[in-house]
């Protein structure tokens, strides 16, 4: 039997030689990742052994997401930490952070929030894009994401709180909130099936399912946005473009003045609900 081209022999004894970087590529294009090169330059520089690069390049082959694996994920100009299991920020949603930093006010320190946080990556990546100058909360329902949270956003001086959207938060944000992202899930529940692999057993399906119609959490987000947020600010969420003309009619329904935003070259579809200003007196 022939020897596979991405394979070396084995070394005399037995025992296998560390893989060569000719032979990681090989491997992974073998299991079918797309961009094989780019991959093996990350696992390469990621392994601290040969054999923790045997076990990094056998995971990737079996379908986990090579954020997991190497354990980072780039977002927003920042290596973000991505626990196993917990949703990988998507790049197509920094469109969505910078947005929201389009729309912080200016010239105070505002009140962020990024409910449904997974990772942290989006009150992360904003609170660094306004130079470092907000109070930062995150909250997840996830244990597992909010563990991983706490490691991206303690260091920027932000908290991370466990719980049910709003019911994770200090009840002293109730109406002072100037900019709350929510990376609501939005697949509908019968089209998770049919998700990518890495999407569909490695993440938490509480990040991904987001109902019949894919938009059951938002509802829920939308219904008390107003108590939480403060006078002008502003909801952010990413749906996709067949569901953005209900998500606006959610959110009007809310009191929340709606706007939709598209990126076409990274696919992203952003909508935006904005409070209404103080009422006199």
């Amino acid at each position: 039997m022939t020897t596979p081209p991405s394979a070396a022999p084995p070394a005399p004894g037995g025992t296998t030689p560390p893989l060569t970087p000719s032979g990681v590529v090989g491997a992974l294009r073998a299991a079918g990742c797309v961009f094989a090169e780019d991959e093996a330059e990350l696992l390469l520089a990621a392994a601290r052994t040969p054999a923790e690069l045997a076990a990094m390049v056998a995971r990737r082959a079996a379908g986990h997401p090579l954020e997991h694996v190497v354990g980072w994920a780039e977002f927003g100009g920042l290596r973000v930490t991505v626990d196993d299991g917990v949703f990988v920020p998507r790049r197509r949603t920094e469109f969505l952070v910078e947005r929201a930093a389009t729309l912080a006010p200016r010239g105070t320190r505002p009140v962020v929030v990024d409910l449904c946080c997974g990772t942290g990556a989006l009150g992360a990546a904003l609170v660094t894009a306004l130079g470092g100058a907000a109070d930062l909360h995150a909250a997840d329902i996830d244990p597992a994401a909010v563990r991983c949270a706490r490691r991206n956003v303690t260091p920027l001086g932000g908290h991370v709180h466990h719980g049910d959207l709003y019911d994770a938060l200090p009840p002293s944000l109730r109406g002072r909130v100037d900019v709350l992202l929510a990376n609501v899930p939005y697949v509908p529940t019968g089209e998770v099936a049919l998700l990518p692999q890495e999407a569909r057993l490695h993440e938490a399906r509480v990040a991904l399912d987001g109902g019949a119609d894919g938009l059951d959490v938002l509802r829920r987000v939308a219904a008390e946005a107003a108590r939480w947020l403060a006078p002008e600010g502003v909801l952010l969420f990413e749906t996709s473009e067949r569901q953005s003309a209900e998500a606006v009619r959610v959110l009007a329904s809310r009191g929340l003045t709606p706007r939709v935003e598209t990126d076409d070259e990274r696919y992203a579809t952003v909508v935006t609900g904005t409070a209404p200003s103080a009422h006199p007196g």
